[in-house]
């Protein structure tokens, strides 16, 4: 470790400078850096390449666990968890777990909240008295799908619903159809609904 350490520093600072300060002998290190790579380490470097194939090979998406299961069950390479782990570490490469979930609205705390329309009261004794909307995101390899869907809460039917794709840093935007053309809500019905719900009228 210590030469590895002054391998990566000679460009800044002398070498005898790094060596008495590690208490190394530059006769040590210069044997050191002259010393073909150890079998492990070559071991190492073959199975990083696997590695990142395979990571590149499922878009990003396996861990460490699910590699290391593709490497035994798919390639009947035999090797111990916590060493993927430690080589996708150093090769810089993570699962989807890793990333985070996207970033969604913040709400200010300056700005009053939506208010709740329907006072939390979600029976009705008949269709389309009330609609509720909820919004899910969905990870896939090619960015994140946002899902929007209206439900009429008396049938529990899904009347409207809107998808968007992040894909290459651009948003792509997929109405959904609706289920007759003379099954659709109110032209301002998008911005009427919301997470709270809203009475539709009647006629």
């Amino acid at each position: 470790m210590r030469f590895r350490f002054i391998a990566e520093e000679a460009a800044q600072f002398p070498v005898s400078l790094l060596c008495r300060v590690l208490g190394v002998t530059r006769g040590g290190y210069y044997a050191w850096k002259s010393r073909p790579p150890s079998a492990r380490a070559r071991a190492d470097a073959e199975l990083s390449e696997q590695i990142v194939q395979i990571h590149d090979e499922v878009l990003g998406i396996y861990g460490a666990p699910r590699i290391h299961a593709e490497l035994r069950l798919a390639h009947g390479i035999r090797v111990g968890r916590k060493r993927v782990a430690r080589l996708m570490r150093e090769a810089g490469i993570f699962g989807a777990g890793r990333r985070g979930g996207p970033r969604t609205t913040t709400r200010d705390p300056a700005r009053p909240s939506a208010p709740d329309l329907v006072d939390r009261s979600f029976a009705r004794a008949e269709p389309d008295r009330l609609w509720v909307c909820d919004i899910k995101y969905v990870q896939t390899g090619q960015g994140f799908l946002f899902l929007a869907a209206v439900q009429d809460v008396f049938s529990r039917r899904i009347v409207a619903g809107r998808c968007a794709m992040t894909c290459a840093r651009s948003w792509c935007l997929m109405p959904w159809v609706w289920p007759s053309p003379s099954e659709g809500p109110p032209r301002d019905w998008w911005g009427q609904v919301g997470r709270s719900g809203v009475d539709l009228p009647r006629g």
